[in-house]
């Protein structure tokens, strides 16, 4: 029961990140051979690098990962090739529940309602 309720977590986290990032685009501008975009590529890799540290680090030391994350998120939005298109309310709604719920079934098994 709790692997059912866990796989079920993860769908519920899966269909919450589909329905937010469902109106998020991320742009790119032609550039030079010799100037590619590294604010891009710089949040890229931070977004990544943070993402790995949250899960891979002991609890003691997610401050670090945190930080990686936004410097990532800052880096993206000082590039401004990430479109934010309107959201309605209950798609954000919709998409926050599913992704919290989500989350706790997979973490704990149960949700804290």
């Amino acid at each position: 029961m709790r692997l059912i309720l866990r796989l079920i977590g993860l769908a519920l986290l899966l269909v919450g990140i589909y329905f937010l990032g469902q109106n998020i685009y991320f742009s790119t501008n032609l550039y030079p051979y010799w100037w590619r975009g590294v604010a891009a590529d710089a949040s890229i890799l931070s977004l990544t690098v943070g993402v790995l540290l949250f899960f891979i680090l002991p609890r003691s030391n997610k401050d670090l990962s945190i930080f990686a994350i936004a410097l990532g998120i800052l880096l993206v939005f000082a590039s401004s090739r990430a479109i934010l298109n309107p959201t309605s309310l209950w798609q954000f709604v919709v998409s926050l529940a599913s992704f919290v719920g989500g989350y706790q079934l997979f973490t704990t098994g149960r949700l804290n309602i």
